[in-house]
């Protein structure tokens, strides 16, 4: 199969840059090795701000065409990410076709970083879903263009943490603004995806007093975190047939769509995943129609960029977390343009988010 032909699978219709998913983006990069078995696709969406910067996933994708429309949308995401956080970066991502339980090997990771290496500095990756520390550790040895890398290598270690803070911090932002509190005790959240991010968002809200159900398609990870936080366990069909106050999304995007709205009967949606909304311009209509509060994603789990920035800008774990708490009022100000200029949430951070990119995009070399 022609990478034309898959770009044009499912929705990516029409030439590959006339498509909407490929829309203002610089470079799609396919990467496949036989040796190790790799096939990974990097995706950079601008470099407007600075090198693109985004983590990795691994992902045992049902077809290539979801992997690329999964890279192009991530990456996109990442421009937004890095702006609205007033990052010196553009947005990128990668992905890596495969189960990260069985198919990764450090003999991949390698090749992999050699293909980072590469693209000269245009594209500096890092953790996400399916990736770790150790991954990072192999892919660095191949390039310098990688953070995320343990503190024993001069690096800031797990940004996992720090994402589930800022994720944290615009979920408390978002209680105040609908319930005139941001204390979050008594209140049932939802936590659907307890990898890295999810279970540390799991220890801020049990240690805040809120009551949590935890739902992961892993059996053993749910018993797991359940016994450490002592949380309640989703057992039913359908996630949203249960009563909350606060959905918290932290597994793979998309999870808010023509499907899923109707049956909500939460008030706040603020979660660590990417591309919560299926399609952000009517999905975000929806939640605002059904006076849903949408913290968007791109604002409140930057947490984990913000930190592995600083391994570029050399500032320590400390001041990651005093930068990430700003996440709090940026999400209360989001909050306010969307109220006063009666749009969506995820329009009100976009147009912060866009209106630097082209400020700098139209500022004249050397100025």
């Amino acid at each position: 199969m022609s990478d034309l032909k898959i770009l044009n699978e499912k929705s990516l219709a029409g030439p590959v840059f006339g498509s909407e998913a490929y829309r203002q983006h610089e470079q799609l990069v396919f990467c496949q090795d036989e040796e190790t078995g790799l096939k990974a696709i990097i995706g950079i969406h601008s470099t407007v701000l600075g090198p693109a910067l985004g983590g990795t996933r691994m992902w045992n994708y049902e077809n290539e065409a979801d992997a690329i429309r999964d890279v192009l949308r991530l990456s996109r995401g990442m421009t937004f990410k890095a702006s609205i956080s007033g990052l010196d970066l553009g947005g990128g991502k990668a992905v890596i076709i495969g189960d990260s339980r069985k198919d990764k090997t450090d003999a991949l990771m390698r090749k992999f970083g050699s293909f980072v290496d590469s693209l000269g500095g245009r594209y500096i990756t890092a953790e996400d879903v399916g990736i770790n520390t150790h991954d990072m550790e192999m892919v660095k040895l191949e390039t310098d263009h990688v953070t995320g890398i343990p503190e024993s290598m001069g690096g800031s270690g797990d940004p996992s943490p720090v994402t589930a803070y800022g994720v944290f911090m615009g979920m408390k932002a978002a209680a105040l603004h609908r319930w005139g509190s941001d204390k979050l005790a008594g209140k049932k959240v939802m936590v659907q995806g307890i990898g890295h991010v999810g279970e540390t968002l799991v220890r801020h809200l049990s240690e805040a007093g809120a009551l949590v159900t935890i739902n992961d398609i892993h059996e053993d990870r749910v018993m797991e975190i359940s016994e450490r936080y002592h949380t309640h366990v989703f057992r039913g069909r359908n996630i949203f047939d249960e009563e909350m106050d606060i959905y918290a999304p932290c597994a793979l995007g998309a999870t808010l769509n023509d499907a899923t709205i109707p049956m909500m009967k939460c008030e706040i949606i603020a979660g660590a995943a990417n591309n919560q909304l299926a399609d952000e311009n009517r999905h975000g209509k929806m939640l605002k129609e059904a006076n849903i509060l949408y913290a968007p994603d791109f604002l409140i789990n930057a947490g984990g960029l913000i930190n592995v920035y600083s391994e570029i800008v050399h500032y320590d774990r400390n001041e990651s977390l005093r930068r990430t708490e700003n996440i709090y009022d940026t999400t209360l100000d989001i909050f306010k343009v969307s109220d006063a200029e009666g749009i969506t949430t995820h329009e009100a951070a976009l147009k912060i988010a866009m209106k630097r990119v082209e400020e700098r995009r139209m500022k004249p070399a050397g100025a």
